[in-house]
């Protein structure tokens, strides 16, 4: 069989690496650089260029031209280039493709398995449309792998013999990815994960156009604009201010040409990015109390992402967790080498004094919607099968009824997300079961199974026990979008959180006080909020419980 390759395929740019001589090698691309632009072209006659060819295009064909096709990946989004249209995972096969032709030119043999790196946070639909564009790309798909998970494999290799806790931040174009994981003799083995699948190096670049001038509907000023703020940002995580000049960037009304010319400091920048970077902290502390560590447990912590060069938020990290971020990884490739240290796993060549032990989590809890009887009224609740940040692969069962007297049929919907009303989760998809004998409820169970695999996608499985009648699927993910990033900020002007403010407060005064062993009150602090702004008043009034019952136990 061919060998396989690790492939990183990113918001912003893509790479691939493969083992050689028992170390991960990066390999060029056809320009000889080791980082390639995830920019997709498509011509007149549906010729395809990616990477730096197709970038020169964003300027003059931006309607053809297609960038960050990453944080589409999951959704219904069409994009259309000369009356064709393509989905989000037919451009990124574009980028794979270019990709492997890459190695083929570097190893006299083309690739056609394969590990894909995605962010720890990806839903199950993302995971699957990556897994679609390998295979849209001609690729075996043989595994899905976390990309801080494969940052510490990167780690791991070359430290088996140490015994540490790790974080690992990474920041990158467009996703924001916290894993806690513990290293022990050459088994890394993760702890939890947490993050926001819509923030990243974008979200920066997006605010640094904002001060400069507003250009939309002009794609091509868009696209200048776009890439001068890139160049700002960039230079300002070295220099105190930088130089913008554009000439004629935009036309006024009547004809007159508008130019922009503006000095932007690095405290300008840095206080535009502020809350942006500064709603990283949530995650990374949600991520220690789900692991159950505080900062002061952890001996390393890894930045990883272009992102992460930012100044104000590597102080972030630091002033979060009172610990200096360690540059032992280049945060631009050691996602991508650690997924050829796991493709070597896979091929069984890294193996003796090489051999590394993976173990990861699923970063969400998974489950169904069942109807609570309650004495007034029924309700419909989310009843989950596998918790979030519990070791991967895993298997869960459980027993149901059908809620009617002599139902035959019944509806597994399945949910992923960590709030009590299912209407405020994300749907996943359903799996129907016919036939089942009919009976007064209570005396035909129905037996669920949620299987959750290595590469993070999900298996459910229904059985009529007296019957042995089963249906299983892979759950259908057409058209579903990733749930939208709650903004904890505007908890505030939420129904009932009038009442709920004294106690936020006091848990949050504690928090700035402690930082130390408050990990378990952050992430309360973080559910009541999302609870208040999702309506959820009886998860509220759970989690007030909760957090009043903990600010009042004895320090």
């Amino acid at each position: 069989m061919s060998r396989i390759v690790g492939i990183d395929l990113g918001t912003s740019t893509s790479e691939i690496a493969c083992i050689v001589d028992g170390a991960p090698v990066v390999i060029p691309n056809a320009l000889g650089n080791l980082v390639t632009p995830s920019v997709v072209h498509i011509g007149k006659e549906g010729e395809v260029l990616v990477g730096e060819p197709a970038a020169e295009y964003l300027f003059t064909r931006p309607e053809c031209t297609f960038m960050e096709v990453k944080r589409l990946t999951g959704s219904d989004k069409i994009l259309r280039a000369h009356n064709v249209d393509y989905t989000p995972e037919e451009l990124q096969s574009k980028i794979l493709q270019y990709l492997c032709d890459c190695a083929e030119a570097f190893l006299d043999e083309r690739p056609d398995r394969a590990v894909i790196t995605v962010p720890a946070y990806f839903t199950d639909v993302q995971r699957r449309m990556t897994a679609k564009a390998g295979e849209l790309a001609g690729l075996k798909v043989e595994r899905i792998l976390n990309e801080p998970t494969a940052a510490a494999l990167d780690y791991g290799l070359s430290n088996l013999a140490q015994c540490k806790n790790i974080l690992v931040y990474d920041l990158g174009g467009g996703t924001l990815d916290i894993t806690v994981l513990e290293l022990f003799e050459g088994v890394i083995d993760v702890k939890a994960s947490c993050g926001n699948n819509q923030l990243g190096g974008k979200d920066f670049d997006e605010i640094i156009m904002g001060m400069l001038a507003d250009a939309s509907g002009d794609e091509r000023a868009l696209m200048r604009l776009k890439k001068a703020a890139e160049e700002c940002k960039i230079a300002l995580s070295t220099e105190e201010d930088f130089e913008i000049v554009l000439p004629f960037l935009l036309t006024a009304a009547g004809g007159k040409p508008i130019s922009v010319e503006k000095t932007l400091t690095r405290e300008e920048f840095e206080q535009g990015v502020k809350d942006k970077v500064d709603s990283t902290r949530t995650p990374m502390m949600a991520a220690l109390a789900d692991a159950g560590l505080s900062p002061s447990d952890l001996d390393i912590v890894l930045l990883v992402g272009g992102s992460t060069r930012i100044p104000c938020v590597k102080r972030l990290v630091e002033e979060s967790l009172s610990l200096v971020p360690q540059s032992l990884v280049d945060p631009d490739l050691t996602v991508v080498r650690g997924a050829a240290i796991q493709a070597g796993i896979l091929e069984g060549i890294l193996t003796g004094e090489q051999e590394l032990v993976l173990t990861d989590v699923c970063p969400y809890t998974l489950g169904t919607a069942v109807v609570n009887e309650g004495l007034y009224e029924d309700r419909l609740v989310f009843d989950p099968l596998i918790p979030r940040n519990i070791t991967i692969p895993v298997e869960q069962t459980k027993l149901y009824y059908p809620r009617h007297d002599y139902q035959t049929t019944v509806c597994i919907e399945v949910y992923q997300g960590d709030c009590a009303s299912p209407e405020n989760n994300e749907r996943l998809g359903d799996v129907l079961l016919t036939g089942i004998p009919p009976a007064r409820t209570g005396k035909e169970p129905v037996e669920v199974t949620f299987a959750y695999d290595m590469n993070g996608i999900l298996q459910v499985k229904a059985v009529v026990v007296s019957t042995g009648k089963e249906v299983s699927a892979e759950i259908s993910t057409t058209g579903i979008q990733p749930r939208a990033v709650l903004d904890l900020s505007k908890w505030e002007s939420a129904k009932g959180a009038k009442r709920q403010r004294p106690v936020i407060r006091k848990a949050e005064k504690k928090i700035e006080s402690d930082h130390d062993e408050t990990g378990e009150l952050e992430l309360l602090v973080r559910q009541i909020k999302e609870a208040l702004l999702l309506c959820d008043e009886k998860q509220v009034e759970s989690l007030r419980e909760e957090l009043v019952e903990l600010l009042e136990e004895p320090a």
